[in-house]
């Protein structure tokens, strides 16, 4: 069973509804319940990274999705989702976010469109199970001003006015910028991939496992 947290921002269920395409038992909630008993759990998200942020506390949900994280399930950040789990975002000074992963959300590099929204191709940084079978270089759905900085974290980038952040690992927290929910097949292929790492992970019992991804490039 996979949760996907609803805290009231954006299409919540397009999430859900790609994670039951893949074959997940996916259930949209903000019962901490729920999400405790899940195998994994996803934190979608658009707009603003400030009204998500204030949207995931007054929900109580952002101490239900620290609490899945410590206890070592997969758990995916998907767009303003990835950038909660930073420590912060340019686009609202003075607003902390979960800081599961170090560094913070900087806006895209001058010179081109802001928002990004378009297709782009993923460049594949490291390996990981995240982005099993997806092929070489991969065309995702990108719809965002703002990207995660470089971090060692980083498994993903793409190419818009400079090397952006797409997609980051740290033990089972993984996370897109891109929507993988409106990324036709490859997409799909990596919700299966997350739905297959919450089926086969153990230990979630508290334990933070140790599942980083090998071989990064530097």
């Amino acid at each position: 069973m996979i949760a996907v947290l609803d805290y009231g921002i954006g299409n919540l269920r397009s999430a859900e509804k790609a994670l039951a395409h893949v074959g997940a038992n996916a259930v949209l909630t903000a019962d901490p319940d729920v999400v405790a008993a899940a195998d994994g759990v996803v934190l979608p998200g658009v707009g603003a990274f400030g009204r998500c942020r204030e949207a995931l506390t007054e929900t109580g949900l952002d101490d239900v999705a620290l609490d899945a994280v410590a206890s070592g399930r997969p758990f995916l950040g998907i767009c303003v989702g990835m950038q909660l789990l930073y420590e912060g975002s340019e686009e609202a000074p003075g607003i902390s976010g979960l800081g599961v992963l170090a560094g913070d959300v900087r806006r895209l590099p001058p010179g081109v469109k802001h928002p990004q929204m378009q297709w782009n191709r993923l460049e594949p940084l490291t390996e990981s199970p995240l982005l099993d079978g997806l092929g070489e270089r991969p065309w995702m759905y990108f719809v965002h001003s703002y990207a995660p900085e470089a971090t060692g974290d980083v498994i993903a980038t793409c190419d818009y006015g400079g090397q952006v952040t797409a997609a980051a690992q740290r033990e089972m927290v993984m996370a897109t910028q891109f929507h993988p929910e409106k990324s036709g097949g490859p997409g799909l292929r990596l919700l299966s991939n997350f739905v297959h790492l919450a089926s086969t992970t153990p230990g979630t019992d508290g334990t933070v496992l140790d599942a980083a991804p090998s071989g990064r490039v530097r």
